[in-house]
């Protein structure tokens, strides 16, 4: 793996200890193989708290693929998963249930549901969680329309909403029971360049806000540049490099040239 120094390596240890002295998120040689395909090849990775760690790589490369695993959507063959110092590799969906509460997802398409409003979409995990009260419904609702710019649209149903108001709905429906940490999954595909910058922006808002850890999967270089600490790229299986935005753009490693310039391996020769 490429580190641009002195980014901190991602340890190679098999147990962290419980508590602040660890990680938001850990991975530790994480494989997963999909019919014949390797996908994942031994990643190792770490998210501090309070963190935007933006995961970039080539299409198909395993990006989805390892951020379904950190949810437990998906078993690997071999590794470990720690989120805040616990191991989830093996637990049962009760216990991945009480995880999964620490985690917002925001889904590629935002994954609303069309015949659900604004408010009701974003109520939909408290109500899962068994709160009944209106009032408490009502106030959290009009909370996260306010962290994500969208007040006074309770009541619009998802076919009315742009492709950016969707996002934002999806996001206030992830982060309605405050998780420590947010995984967004492209959040960006299919936006105009404004509705994309406005989506950035709301992400290091939800950062400096409520101190969300954020782990963005993109392929989006100007997004990786403007929200994250720090940007892995996963190239065949693997975490290639792991360091600062600035780092990355200052590399003259040629497997990282190609992908920030868009061109074909070999391109140059």
């Amino acid at each position: 793996m490429i580190e641009a120094p002195p980014s901190p390596k991602p340890s190679t240890k098999s147990h962290l200890v419980p508590g602040n002295s660890s990680p938001m998120v850990a991975v530790r040689s994480l494989a997963k193989k999909i019919g014949e395909q390797e996908i994942l090849r031994g990643v190792d990775l770490e998210v501090t708290r309070g963190e935007t760690l933006a995961i970039i790589g080539r299409s198909g490369g395993g990006k989805s693929v390892l951020l379904k695993h950190l949810v437990g959507l998906m078993e690997p063959d071999a590794g470990e998963i720690w989120i805040e110092g616990q191991n989830i590799i093996g637990l049962t969906e009760r216990q991945l249930g009480a995880v999964r509460e620490k985690i917002g997802i925001l889904f590629q398409g935002a994954a609303l549901f069309d015949s659900m409003t604004v408010a009701e979409n974003i109520a939909f995990p408290l109500r899962e969680a068994g709160e009944r009260n209106p009032k408490v419904l009502r106030e959290k609702v009009r909370e996260m329309l306010d962290v994500v710019e969208l007040e006074g649209q309770e009541e619009k149903m998802p076919e009315s909403l742009s492709g950016g108001m969707k996002k934002r709905v999806g996001l206030a429906r992830s982060i309605v029971r405050r998780p420590s940490c947010v995984l967004y999954d492209e959040p960006t595909s299919g936006l105009d360049p404004v509705v994309s910058d406005s989506i950035n922006r709301l992400i290091r808002r939800l950062q400096k806000r409520l101190g969300m850890t954020s782990v963005v999967v993109t392929h989006d270089m100007k997004s990786a540049f403007d929200v994250a600490n720090h940007v892995a790229y996963l190239h065949e299986g693997r975490i290639y490099f792991y360091g600062t935005p600035n780092q990355l753009q200052q590399t003259s490693d040629p497997i990282l040239q190609d992908f920030l310039l868009g061109r074909s391996e070999g391109a140059g020769d």
